[in-house]
């Protein structure tokens, strides 16, 4: 079509027309007069609207996916953050129970043995001291602390004080080989002295030769003059091993510790020995035998069997 004065003026009066349309349409609402020639109209060019935004949405999607994947970033970031953080927290609860619980088993021990004690926590071990086994405790002379005063833990034995600065102490573990204790054994008087042997079990020579000793048998501290260095009663470990006697004036055991020295974190150092010795009450008690289940077998006769006496044809 030419741009001619009829054209612009058709032009004028189809914008008119429709405008006037438009007016009437959202006067009308729903009984709108020209609501059904829209929806024809919506019959006809729906196809075609539905062809168009099929080609248009995956663009209009994609720059939604850039601009909700920051959203999205951002939450999972915050959840990543909490979990980290619930993690962190409940690792920290683990651990405080796991202490509060070793003190409390601690006391116990510390209460059936009447030691007075002053709680520590180790805070460093040996490596950064030399090779010998020993740890760092986080309390000193300002909480009473002296040298060669007995350490434990909820287990038994954990070693001896050896220095003591104002606000923390070295303590000379068990396993030490330059450890020596003095040892009793469980409901008798054979004495005998403990020697560390590292990450081996204890190493204790019995001062009778002949003493009757089995595996699965238990030893306390014996206690020194003074109760310095060590204490009466505290719970050493278990006989695993006993050397044949051969003769010889003393008799050998190995004996596996109650305390695990590489996992030390809750200790008490034994600052008021007990009036008087405790023996055997400290020691924990007997784990009980499991019962052996036995198997009853019922043997059914054969009817189709002989008898007794009879020939089988």
């Amino acid at each position: 079509m030419r741009d001619t004065r009829e054209s612009r003026l058709l032009l004028v009066l189809l914008i008119a027309v429709a405008f006037a349309l438009i007016t009437v349409d959202i006067r009308g609402g729903e009984d709108s007069p020209v609501d059904g020639a829209r929806r024809a109209a919506a019959a006809a060019f729906g196809p075609i609207e539905d062809g168009v935004s099929s080609v248009v949405d995956p663009v209009g999607n994609a720059v939604s996916a850039v601009r909700d994947s920051g959203e999205r970033h951002d939450r999972l970031a915050e959840l990543e953050q909490r979990n980290a953080a619930l993690e962190a927290k409940l690792g920290s609860d683990d651990r405080n129970r796991s202490r509060l619980t070793q003190l409390d088993k601690m006391l116990k021990l510390a209460g059936a043995g009447q030691y007075g004690i002053k709680g520590a926590q180790v805070i460093a071990i040996g490596a950064a001291q030399g090779f010998s086994w020993t740890v760092t405790i986080d309390i000193g002379a300002a909480d009473g602390v002296k040298r060669d005063m007995t350490v434990l833990n909820a287990d038994g034995l954990v070693g001896r004080v050896t220095t003591v600065g104002p606000n923390t102490s070295t303590v000379l573990l068990a396993n030490d080989p330059d450890f020596t204790v003095g040892t009793r054994m469980e409901a008798g008087d054979e004495l005998g002295f403990a020697s560390g042997q590292g990450d081996r079990p204890l190493r204790v020579e019995l001062l009778n030769g002949k003493a009757e000793v089995k595996a699965g048998d238990r030893l306390v501290t014996f206690g020194s003059q003074a109760d310095r260095p060590f204490v009466p009663g505290v719970p050493v470990g278990v006989v695993s091993r006993v050397d044949p006697s051969g003769g010889d004036l003393t008799r050998t055991l190995y004996v596996t510790p109650y305390v695990s020295f590489t996992k030390l974190d809750i200790v008490g150092v034994v600052v008021e020995a007990p009036k008087k010795d405790p023996r055997d009450t400290v020691l924990p008690a007997k784990p009980k035998p499991v019962p052996t289940p036995t198997v009853t077998v019922t043997v059914t006769p054969n009817a189709n069997a002989p008898a007794d006496g009879q020939d089988q044809q």
